[in-house]
């Protein structure tokens, strides 16, 4: 096996996800200065990476509980209907992402209730401006991935304090269990399905947000940490697109690609049909089947188990070939010439 390389800390970082998960709890608790939910009509948040992220999260864990919208923005401009009855979370590790600065002057100008989720930056400093609520993410967080976990439970608390996703808190004590039992269970699982995706080109498929939700964050933690290509799609969507397009090149396909199936307890039945139907098709299309199963009470916990397997499993991707998984020098060099800047 190669030898480990991790200048950033990647490994500790995501192994500390259910510390993390309760000092974000304990830095919300009792935060002063939030409207009262009989003012709010709807909620947006507004973040990029892992603010974004944490802003899908948010959605599809909390936002069949609530009794408002959630919509999540990640540009620059938020939209036209924001006023003084729309609590609008910014959200961003470093507070100085140029999308979500943009884009929460511009909600607060509106008149939006802002609440900001942030390590400082700009952001920090725009919210003494506007007096608005605000929550320190811990600054050792602002390490590529490692600040999702806070950037999502905090809105969570938020929201339960409003009276607007009642139980959240529990919820998220359920998952921290959870990832903690996934944590001291052995490696093998993991270090076994890395080196059977390794060489190939990952499909990762999920079922209904949830699962929808936690392959794009496989996804994304393949493409970053183990610098490989990845692919995500949810069922039932992608039996309406995708699957046409596994109708040839058979011969070539089973050589590149490996799907993995990501499954959850909360899945319509009617998704569970589908996930049948596409295994089925997709069966001499790819050179194998992988399925990975969340445990874990509630959608918080299934979700975050989900997504911890995927980080531990890019991990260990990376290491297998002794990849170096926290630096991102191709995100760095698009940001630098997004920018105007040259190396």
């Amino acid at each position: 096996m190669s030898e480990r390389v991790d200048t950033l800390g990647m490994w500790s970082a995501v192994n500390q996800l259910p510390e993390q998960m309760l000092d974000a709890l304990d830095r919300t608790k009792d935060l002063p200065g939030l409207p009262d939910r009989t003012e709010i009509a709807n909620v947006l948040v507004l973040g990029m990476g892992p603010g974004g992220f944490a802003g899908d999260l948010l959605a599809v864990t909390a936002g069949p509980f609530m009794p408002l919208p959630i919509v999540v923005v990640k540009s620059y401009q938020p939209p036209s209907y924001v006023d003084e009855q729309t609590l609008v979370f910014a959200l961003s590790a470093s507070g100085d992402t140029p999308e979500i600065v943009q884009a929460a002057a511009l909600a607060a100008e509106a008149g939006g209730r802002m609440v900001v989720v942030t390590g400082g930056g700009q952001l920090a400093e725009m919210a003494a401006v506007w007096d608005a609520p605000l929550v320190n993410v811990d600054p050792r967080l602002n390490l590529p991935r490692a600040g999702l976990s806070a950037l999502t439970v905090a809105p969570m608390a938020i929201l339960e304090q409003m009276g607007l996703f009642p139980g959240a808190s529990q919820w998220v004590r359920f998952a921290v269990d959870q990832i903690r039992r996934r944590r001291d269970a052995a490696r093998a699982p993991a270090a076994f399905l890395a080196r059977r995706l390794a060489g190939t080109v990952p499909l990762i498929y999920g079922g209904g947000g949830l699962g929808s939700v936690a392959a794009r964050h496989w996804k994304n933690m393949i493409n970053t940490s183990a610098k490989a290509p990845a692919f995500n799609a949810g069922v039932p969507d992608l039996l309406h697109n995708e699957i046409a397009g596994w109708g040839q090149h058979g011969d070539l396909t089973r050589q590149i690609f490996a799907m993995v199936v990501l499954r959850h307890d909360l899945e319509h039945p009617e998704v569970m049909r589908g996930f049948d139907v596409m295994i089925d098709l997709m069966d001499e299309v790819v050179g194998a089947v992988h399925t990975v199963e969340a445990a874990g009470e509630g959608p918080v916990a299934q979700i975050f188990d989900l997504m911890y397997q995927g980080s531990v499993i890019a991990l260990e991707m990376a290491a297998s070939v002794g990849l170096d998984p926290g630096p991102v020098p191709a995100v760095v060099a698009a940001r630098q010439a997004l920018a105007g800047r040259t190396r």
